[in-house]
């Protein structure tokens, strides 16, 4: 055996930038990109791809030269998750929502030497780069003016600070997210095959871009859209109507998005049930159970699973077993919003007891950090071994930073995480718990539930909520009203003791809420004695 060792023909590297080749071969006539007037084929995009990577080296980018994108999800944002690698460069996607100074210093960290800016966002990044400090290389900008390709006209914005448009060097003919993850070609590869086994994907499926490419690569679906040869279905933000109207349009198969996206399409007023079933997978918070309800009562096929930008996708999934189909929908919700066990890419999940460092028991009670291994997991973090080291330890574990218990039937459900658990009289409460029942609640709209320092318990629950439109409800309810609500169906010590209406929760662009902003208040209010 120790003859037979790895040569050129068995052990070619993993990408994912061959599936963009088969694509075109085998599904070159059919659409890839849909974004309003504009549609392109699989062949044309990858023509347009190799022009793009063509005129990167044509401008001095070199090999493992970063390049960064700031945009939505846009034909160009879409093209340039194949054209980046191919080029030998390393791929930043920056969430367009960050402010000036923060994005200053992630081009900073990651030294871009080129970044591709939407022009909706032309004025962030100029003020970003405004910042650098004297004497500090600047990356060269290329404009992305979408408007331009649909209308076939010059663009109205102001390119004096711009190399040039992007379709106007695409005539010239590892991946890393903001926080700095790091994932190499081979961990992108074993992910897009992952999901695409994991949730069942058909050959040339109708997929609608819901979740942001910038959210940890559009969970790997870019290259996994063109490894089966499906239509991408572009636009540029979550509004309720348009997707609705796109999925009628395009007759949609299939899309992603946080449970706030769920959460809005099954409460907006232009709901609709659908004429033909939509698979949507959710992850990256807990997903309420009344959300799921609602949202399959419509026509969607609710999916959910578990994931970070660490592990480039969902690597847990909530594995759907055939007699759950018999329960009530409720039930189903209820099953359905447990994050699941490892998809075949992973190789291993588990909770670990963070004291001993072995599993907990799998009683469904029994707490511990949630550690992953495999494969499709991050090298580490850009420039910051500690940060590195913290989470990849020596026992071979990769550590989340997320709490959960494993149920007697070996599925995981996340509790929270870490920073998120609520301590109260020594009794630690799971705000997903919480939240899910006040999503029950009919009048209520969104939900968090945080810490409040408290000088007796020392924290106790804290809701958020906001509510309803008006034209939903017969009447408001009072804070009373639902910390009651709460009391008939929680123990005692997680009924929230602080309610806050508020119009609309801080969240971010991915759709989670901004809890830490939720707990500034909550302290706030504590110091200022508000019970």
């Amino acid at each position: 055996m120790e003859l037979l060792l790895p040569n050129p023909a068995n052990s070619t590297p993993l990408t994912t930038l061959g599936f963009l080749d088969r694509a075109a071969t085998a599904y070159g006539d059919s659409p890839s990109i849909v974004y309003n007037n504009v549609s392109y084929t699989w062949l044309q995009t990858h023509c347009r791809c190799l022009q793009m990577a063509s005129s990167l080296t044509s401008l001095g980018i070199q090999r493992g030269q970063v390049v960064s994108v700031v945009a939505p999800n846009v034909p160009s944002m879409y093209e340039l998750q194949f054209s980046v690698p191919m080029s030998g460069a390393v791929l930043n996607n920056i969430n367009t929502r960050l402010d000036a100074h923060t994005l200053s210093i992630l081009l900073q960290h990651s030294e871009s030497k080129l970044v591709f800016v939407d022009h909706h966002s032309s004025s962030l990044v100029l003020e970003a780069i405004s910042l650098f400090p004297r004497n500090t290389e600047h990356p060269q900008l290329i404009l992305i003016d979408d408007e331009m390709v649909s209308s076939g006209s010059k663009s109205t914005s102001s390119t004096s600070h711009f190399l040039d448009h992007y379709e106007g060097i695409l005539e010239d003919g590892i991946t890393s997210c903001p926080k700095g993850v790091s994932l190499s070609h081979r961990a992108i590869f074993i992910k897009t095959m992952d999901a695409l086994v994991d949730w069942s994907v058909p050959n040339q499926p109708v997929y609608l871009w819901t979740l942001p490419i910038f959210h940890a690569n559009g969970w790997s679906f870019p290259w996994g859209m063109a490894a089966v040869g499906g239509t991408n279905i572009c636009h540029r933000k979550v509004d309720p109507s348009q997707i609705y109207r796109l999925i009628k349009q395009h007759k949609v198969t299939h899309m992603c998005g946080a449970p706030v996206v769920l959460n809005v399409l099954s409460n907006s007023p232009d709901l609709e049930t659908l004429d033909h079933h939509v698979q949507i997978l959710t992850a990256g918070s807990p997903p309420p159970a009344p959300v799921l309800a609602r949202t399959e009562s419509i026509g969607f096929v609710v999916s959910h699973g578990y994931g970070l930008t660490e592990t480039g996708g969902i690597v847990v999934s909530c594995a759907w077993k055939q007699k759950w189909n018999k329960l009530p929908l409720t039930e189903r919700a209820r099953l359905k919003s447990r994050q699941g066990v490892n998809t075949v890419g992973l190789t291993e999940a588990d909770v670990l007891d963070p004291k001993t460092g072995e599993p907990v028991k799998r009683d469904g009670k029994t707490v511990g950090e949630v550690v992953l291994r495999g494969g499709s997991l991050t090298l580490g973090y850009l420039k910051d071994t500690e940060g590195t080291s913290k989470c990849m330890r020596e026992n071979g574990w990769f550590y989340t930073g997320y709490v959960g218990v494993i149920h007697p039937d070996g599925y995981l459900e996340i509790k929270d995480r870490s920073k998120d658990i609520i301590i109260s009289g020594g009794e630690n409460i799971s705000s997903p718990e919480v939240e899910s029942v006040l999503y029950s609640y009919p009048a209520v709209n969104e939900a968090a539930v945080v810490a409040k320092p408290d000088k007796f318990w020392g924290e106790t629950p804290c809701a958020f909520v906001s509510l309803k439109k008006n034209g939903e409800l017969t009447q408001k309810p009072s804070e009373n009203e639902i910390i009651q609500y709460c009391r008939d169906r929680l123990p005692h010590y997680m009924v929230p003791k602080t309610m806050v209406f508020e119009n609309e929760l801080p969240k971010t662009s991915t759709g989670k809420v901004q809890k830490f902003i939720l707990r500034r208040i909550a302290k706030a209010m504590s110091l200022v004695g508000v019970p």
